[in-house]
């Protein structure tokens, strides 16, 4: 019979490449995880790694076993919170991943909310853009991912949702901000993207940087990207030192000061939608479905 356990420490050695680093993800000794994979090994009745003298590789059939344990590991995930919530035992397990903007605006009121209810629920976050944090989810790695898409832009198909639980929070405009004293600053009304043809960019995440690139080619440009960071106050503080201009996401302007610089309505009109996903398997958790009820009652506000 092969247990949940040694699943975990498969997924863990195939993610990691070796049982040392395998050992230091998961908290346990070296000698533990090789005891667990032998005993993986014996309940599957065959071979599910190829030990090299330089690198470990999986079999055809650990390639199988892993790309199985996800679905399995969710399920029985799914099963144990649900139980453990009728039993009264505890109020659960909510292992959240958000994008830095939603972290700071939308994740903080939903967990304090959370917390204040249900002050036995665990909750913890950890920080990735999509589509990293969609594959966290699918690997099992979270129970709910905060994400966004662009909603003038064709979703690839490596990119799609149709196999997740998607609760819609808001959508969020993107603006421009140009240095004080800039001459669109004080403009009084929206100004044409194409009018900032001529300078220089401060661009975000690769993700964002490159449906910047589409926008402005849209308009007729390629825009002139001399700095990029997915950090958004230094986006706001190179803009503010004159180092040139940005698109960012209203929900990212929210928890940066805005010393330095002016924000500006552009067009044609940018949004991207923000959500929060999890697994359906998952959405039956009641600490995740919860989570997901103050996530969107954060996203009211």
């Amino acid at each position: 019979m092969i247990e949940a356990r040694h699943l975990r420490v498969l997924r863990a050695v195939a993610r990691t490449g070796s049982f040392s680093a395998a050992a230091r993800d998961l908290g346990c000794t070296q000698p533990a995880v090789s005891q667990q994979m032998k005993a993986l090994e014996n309940s599957a009745g065959t071979p599910l790694l190829v030990r090299g003298s330089r690198e470990m590789r999986l079999t055809e059939a650990g390639e199988a076993l892993v790309r199985h344990a996800a679905g399995i590991l969710a399920g029985l995930t799914a099963a144990e919170e649900e139980v453990a919530a009728i039993a009264g035992l505890r109020a659960g397990r909510v292992r959240l991943a958000s994008f830095p903007s939603g972290s700071s605006t939308l994740v903080p009121g939903a967990v304090a909310a959370m917390r204040a209810q249900y002050p036995g629920t665990k909750i913890s976050l950890e920080e990735a853009e999509p589509p990293r944090s969609v594959d966290m989810l699918r690997a099992g790695d979270c129970d709910i991912t905060l994400a966004f898409r662009y909603v003038d832009l064709p979703t690839p198909a490596e990119e799609s949702w149709d196999d997740l639980v998607v609760r819609p929070l808001l959508t969020d405009r993107l603006v421009g901000v140009v240095p004080d004293g800039h001459r669109l600053a004080d403009r009084g009304g929206p100004a044409e993207i194409a009018d900032l043809a001529d300078e220089e960019w401060i661009a975000g995440c690769p993700r964002c940087r490159r449906h910047l690139v589409e926008v402005c080619e849209r308009a007729g440009f390629t825009p002139r990207i001399d700095f990029a960071t997915d950090d958004y106050p230094a986006v706001v503080g190179l803009v503010a030192a004159g180092l040139g201009v940005a698109v960012l996401p209203e929900l990212a302007l929210e928890s940066v000061r805005h010393k330095g610089v002016a924000v500006i309505e552009v067009r044609p009109r940018v949004e991207r939608e923000v959500v929060a996903l999890t697994l359906p398997d998952l959405a039956q958790v009641p600490a995740v479905d919860m989570m997901l009820g103050r996530l969107a009652r954060a996203a009211l506000r």
